[in-house]
C-alpha cells in the first residue's frame, strides 16, 4: 500500500513540474507602449487586478482589462497571478459590487479588443494568449 502511495504522490508531483512551466506560458501580459513599467512582481499584477492596488510601481495609473469568464487565458492568468481559481475571483467580485465598494474590470471578448483596448487606454493593462498578435502594445514580463 505504501509504494502505490509512493507512486501516486511521485506522479503527481512529476505532473505538477511538468505543467507549471507551461502554465506561465499560456499568456502574455500586455501594457500601452508609453507605459515605463518593464516588468511586474505577479503579486502587484494579481492586486491591480482584485483593484486592490490602482497604479503601476512606477506611479502611474493602472487600468485592468479582463477576458470573459469562458476564456481558458483568463483561467490561466487568475490561477498564475490573481492567486485565485476563476470561481474564486467572480466571488470576489459579487462580494465587492454587494458591498459598494467596487466593479470589476471591463471585460472584452478576445485577445484582439484586449490589444486594441490597451492600444487605446495610456493606463490599461490586460493579457492575451501567447499566440496573440501584439502589435502596438508593450509586453510585460511578470516576475
Amino acid at each position: 500500500m505504501k509504494t502505490h502511495y509512493r507512486m501516486l504522490v511521485g506522479a503527481i508531483a512529476a505532473l505538477v513540474l511538468v505543467a507549471s512551466p507551461a502554465a506561465a506560458q499560456d499568456f502574455k501580459v500586455i501594457v500601452n507602449p508609453a507605459n515605463t513599467v518593464a516588468e511586474l512582481p505577479a503579486g502587484v499584477l494579481g492586486k491591480i487586478f482584485l483593484k486592490e492596488v490602482t497604479s503601476f510601481p512606477s506611479g502611474g495609473s493602472a487600468t485592468p482589462v479582463d477576458q470573459g469568464k469562458a476564456s481558458p487565458v483568463r483561467a490561466a492568468f487568475s490561477k498564475r497571478v490573481v492567486g485565485r481559481p476563476l470561481p474564486a475571483v467572480e466571488t470576489y467580485w459579487q462580494q465587492q459590487i454587494f458591498s459598494g465598494k467596487d466593479v470589476p474590470p471591463p471585460i472584452k471578448s478576445s485577445d484582439d479588443e484586449v490589444v486594441a483596448f490597451v492600444k487605446a487606454n495610456p493606463g490599461a493593462v490586460g493579457y492575451v494568449s501567447s499566440a496573440a498578435n501584439v502589435a502596438g502594445v508593450k509586453v510585460v514580463e511578470v516576475k
